[in-house]
């Protein structure tokens, strides 16, 4: 089994607009300096703070699936799918289904916060399917609260989210001096990025901003004995049945 440990400072680090908005990034791309890179079909992880009101102008994507998960204050997607301006708050989630393309611009006010996640649900196939936008309330969400731990099911079972990204589960969980045991396989790859707190993650204390990778594992288990703790954690599969862009480009 293996718990691997990668502090904010061997993340990658990003910027827009002079550093009106700033990024560290789990997963990043070469230039970004991250310490991993695509892994999975998780191809880029970023998590994105706006120290002032700003807007990443239009940009194209294409074949991914662009997931922006926000975290706090209020975010606005712009794509040429939708032609219009959509409101996201906390809490809310929205998907880009590049497909054959799509150009896309993003509007953060102060403090705001959020995950763009890429993922790669096979672009040998999804590079040919027309670019869909769908986004989701935080009021959508299944949560499960049980002995002073909160789960919310953002992808996977009873969650409305849909992506074609293989064999994703995302959840976001809350703990409130309590522990909780999340059953896992060594089929599967589990990310987790600690958003508050000092919570212990399979016997590993863990700070806040830490990114987490594991594997090989039958059970996560996570726990806080005094305060609370915020954590996000995606399972994906450690082997897929499709060769990856990271691994195409790589041939």
């Amino acid at each position: 089994m293996s718990i691997q440990i990668i502090p904010i400072q061997q993340q990658g680090k990003g910027a827009f607009n002079g550093g009106e908005i700033v990024e560290n990034k789990p997963i990043g791309f070469p230039q970004d300096q991250a310490s991993i890179g695509p892994y999975s079909n998780l191809f880029y992880w970023a998590h994105a703070r706006a120290v002032k009101d700003s807007t990443i102008g239009l940009h194209p994507h294409q074949g991914f699936e662009i997931c922006s998960f926000v975290l706090k204050g209020e975010i606005r997607h712009y794509d040429t799918k939708m032609k219009e301006w959509r409101p996201l708050q906390a809490g809310d989630v929205q998907i880009i289904r590049a497909g054959n393309g799509i150009s896309h611009s993003e509007w953060m006010g102060k403090d705001a916060e959020m995950f763009q996640i890429w993922f790669d649900p096979n672009l040998q196939k999804t590079i040919a399917q027309p670019a869909s936008y769908d986004d989701y309330k935080a009021t959508d969400f299944p949560i499960n609260t049980q002995n002073g731990t909160q789960i919310t099911t953002l992808a996977g079972a009873g969650s409305p989210f849909q992506m074609d990204t293989p064999g994703v589960t995302v959840q976001r969980i809350q703990l409130d001096n309590s522990s909780v045991h999340l059953p896992t396989s060594t089929d599967k790859i589990n990310s987790l990025y600690v958003l508050e707190g000092t919570p212990t993650i399979n016997g590993q204390q863990v700070q806040q901003f830490d990114f987490v990778l594991a594997k090989d594992l039958d059970q996560v288990q996570i726990s806080v004995t005094e305060g609370t703790a915020s954590l996000f954690i995606i399972s994906s599969p450690a082997n897929l049945d499709y060769k990856t862009y990271a691994e195409l480009r790589a041939l």
